[in-house]
């Protein structure tokens, strides 16, 4: 048992709560899979799809930004939003790896 993990999440894990909890509601997913890679949407466009209100979208978005899955970019009146492949791809490898390590050592013959 691992006891130290009941006192808190170390740093890196904070920024997984934050990633997974972000991704954790569907709307959420659909505006993330709404990006090709390298796309910017602005919020304008995104609002169009959905059948929300234009605050329910905002606080969508925030969610997603303060998360860092998006990046946003101010460019006169409009905000363009692209996605952080680089950090889902860190985040995902880094558990995946965290997953891997531990399933090896449960698959390991008792001593």
């Amino acid at each position: 048992m691992n006891a130290d993990m009941a006192n808190g999440l170390p740093g890196e894990w904070l920024r997984f709560a934050r990633f997974f909890s972000a991704l954790g509601d569907t709307t959420r997913q659909q505006i993330i899979l709404l990006f090709d890679p390298g796309e910017e949407i602005c919020v304008n466009d995104i609002a169009q799809l959905f059948r929300l209100s234009r605050p329910a979208i905002s606080h969508h978005l925030r969610v997603l930004r303060e998360s860092e899955l998006l990046v946003c970019e101010k460019r006169g009146k409009q905000v363009y939003y692209r996605v952080n492949y680089d950090l889902c791809a860190d985040t995902l490898q880094t558990v995946h790896t965290f997953v891997s390590a531990r399933a090896e050592r449960s698959n390991a013959p008792a001593r």
